[in-house]
């Protein structure tokens, strides 16, 4: 019973955050849509921070899940990547960019929120070094880059590109896609066939 009710309460969180965004989140507003006495909230998370903290964090376990079975794959490398991008359309879709984009702006104001997310981001472009050092041995030298630095310049590259497409701009978001496109199309010229 306890998992149903944080759960109701994070689906809640969620959608209020979606709506309202995270500086006009309510926990009053979140007990209401899931149903449940507000005292739920601070039973289960502590109050608004540890909920939306937890509700993140939920996420991005299974989103960097998703990653790396993604990366994992034995297809061409930008084969991969053009999946990376893919998922991008569906993390935008489900909210996951927006939720993430505001628990950043959160941080700025918030050093426990910032840990947290620094935390979650690290894990990211982890995986992403894995990826690049896996390029490397593949495809050669990466010239003045170490895998560290190709999975730091990749992760930043999608993190600014959902900043600007959640401002909501056709043309630029259409520069940021095919932007982030068209490293697959550098891949798949890079890649021994």
């Amino acid at each position: 019973m306890a998992t149903d009710t944080s759960t109701r309460i994070m689906e809640a969180a969620r959608s209020c955050l979606l709506a309202d965004g995270y500086a006009n989140l309510s926990t009053r507003k979140v007990a209401d849509r899931a149903g449940v006495p507000l005292s739920q909230i601070h039973y289960h998370f502590g109050g608004r921070q540890g909920m939306v903290l937890a509700l993140l964090d939920h996420e991005n376990r299974l989103l960097v899940g998703r990653q790396r079975t993604m990366y994992a794959a034995t297809v061409p490398l930008w084969q991969r990547y053009e999946q990376a991008c893919d998922f991008l359309d569906d993390d935008l879709a489900s909210g996951y960019v927006r939720v993430l984009q505001e628990m950043v702006a959160a941080g700025w104001s918030d050093d426990a929120v910032a840990k947290q997310v620094l935390a979650m981001l690290q894990g990211w472009i982890d995986l992403l070094e894995t990826v690049a050092r896996e390029a490397e041995a593949r495809l050669g030298s990466l010239g003045p880059f170490t895998a560290g630095d190709l999975a730091v310049l990749v992760g930043l590259a999608f993190l600014g590109g959902e900043t600007m497409i959640l401002l909501n701009d056709g043309a630029f978001t259409a520069r940021v896609r095919t932007a982030l496109r068209r490293v697959a199309d550098l891949l798949r010229e890079l890649e021994p066939a």
